[in-house]
């Protein structure tokens, strides 16, 4: 646990809003919730299914972030899009959480539309690059 809470302590830092981390189970297909800074509208009980789409392509399969600056552009993939916007979000990042060649899971980040400068995506990629080997012990 320690592990996602410092790194969502240093994403706050940069201007983060909602932060959640995910373990995939590939064989169920299913991705976990286990950590959250919203645990009302994102509890850590909750799960997604795992489909195979263009985000799926990009994060897991390519393992490489999905970036999101509006709503438009990750309502195709995120059924709960309209609580999202709900909550004043717009955009989001999924960083994989990759050990040698598997993903493990994702880290989630969401704020306010357009947030996602390159200079910002650097930094939270670097962030989650830092807390790869704590992120993936806690996932595995």
């Amino acid at each position: 646990m320690t592990a996602f809470t410092d790194l969502h302590s240093r994403c706050a830092a940069l201007g983060t809003r909602l932060f959640t981390v995910t373990r995939l189970d590939e064989g169920a297909a299913l991705f976990a919730r286990v950590f959250t800074s919203h645990p009302l509208e994102y509890p850590v009980s909750g799960t997604k299914p795992m489909e195979k789409d263009g985000w799926y392509d990009t994060t897991i399969a390519g393992k490489r972030t999905f970036v999101a600056n509006t709503p438009p552009e990750f309502a195709k993939y995120f059924f709960d899009h309209e609580l999202i916007v709900s909550l004043g979000l717009g955009s989001c990042i999924n960083v994989p959480v990759v050990d040698g060649a598997r993903v493990l899971g994702t880290v989630n980040i969401l704020a306010e539309a357009g947030h996602f400068t390159p200079e910002k995506l650097a930094g939270y990629e670097a962030l989650v690059a830092r807390a790869t080997p704590a992120l993936a012990a806690a996932l595995r």
